[in-house]
């Protein structure tokens, strides 16, 4: 295993539909606020803020844990335990120099590596063209994190999306409602990054949660989408342009087949970011047959 990544939850064969997942949200899944205050977090921000103005704070779910079980006939069902924090929270504790030692402190005071860290739940996607090509996007300098590197198309699920206008609270958002966040963002994420209409786009399966541990374990929820364009009729769209266009400065093809043995290609491997990995790892264990 990559040691930029590690898995921390696998779906079964094929992946699960939003029916098969259902989310718990609480302020007890929230993160413990950290020992010596919450200063440094502050000076974090404000010091990212100074270097990036573009960048803003909103609220993210945070995932606690996840637990993969049969409780019905239905089959598996994936139960996320999500509390709330922030972009700022993650830069200040995921990102901090000190990250290391508050997943020490963590196991030491809560038993929980990430108790201290904001580890807002990303979300990424591996697109399928009809022609037999997965899609990735070249980041852009200005971002914030993996400056350059080769991405699938992702972001977050945003609470607010649920409570617009106001700081949104955990007896806000219904948990019904955060599940169908979470699968409808990776839409919207691809809609908004490759410049892909919704209406060619098939409903996301989720494939696992991958952990990047070059942020200290944040997770990311990754799918599988397919779309109804071949390669050539995708990046017509990408190179029109995008709502979100600013956040990648190229669109990259790879035939499906490459994509089962890219591991073995130091070169290429070394090019993804750990969302990336992440993403193709869990592609080659849930999809090993094609969809």
């Amino acid at each position: 295993m990559d040691p930029e990544i590690s898995l921390l939850v696998q779906c079964p064969l094929g992946g699960l539909a939003e029916e098969r997942v259902r989310a718990e949200l609480s302020p007890a899944y929230d993160r413990r606020p950290l020992p010596g205050g919450e200063d440094s977090i502050t000076d974090a921000w404000d010091a990212r803020r100074r270097a990036q103005p573009w960048l803003f704070n909103a609220p993210k779910f945070r995932l606690h844990s996840a637990a993969l079980g049969s409780p019905d006939p239905g089959g598996p069902l994936l139960t996320l335990r999500l509390g709330l924090t922030s972009y700022r929270d993650f830069l200040g504790t995921n990102w901090a120099s000190s990250a290391g030692r508050l997943r020490c402190q963590g196991s030491a005071d809560w038993g929980d590596a990430q108790a201290y860290l904001a580890d807002p739940l990303g979300v990424g996607a591996m697109l399928g063209t009809s022609d037999g090509f997965l899609v990735f996007l070249r980041r852009s300098l200005r971002v914030a994190e993996a400056p350059g590197l080769i991405d699938v198309p992702g972001g977050h699920p945003e609470p607010q999306a649920l409570f617009p206008g106001e700081t949104p609270r955990h007896k806000d958002l219904p948990e019904d409602l955060v599940v169908r966040e979470l699968f409808s963002s990776i839409l919207q994420e691809i809609r908004d990054e490759v410049n892909l209409p919704l209406s060619t786009l098939s409903r996301p399966l989720l494939l696992g949660i991958a952990r990047n541990e070059t942020s200290a374990g944040r997770a990311s929820a990754e799918f599988y989408v397919s779309c109804s364009l071949t390669s050539e009729q995708v990046r017509t769209l990408y190179m029109t342009g995008g709502l979100e266009a600013h956040e990648s400065t190229g669109i990259i093809f790879m035939e499906t087949q490459r994509v089962r043995g890219l591991q073995e290609e130091s070169e290429a491997w070394g090019e993804l970011c750990p969302s990336a990995k992440g993403a193709i790892l869990l592609y080659n264990l849930v999809q090993a047959r094609p969809v």
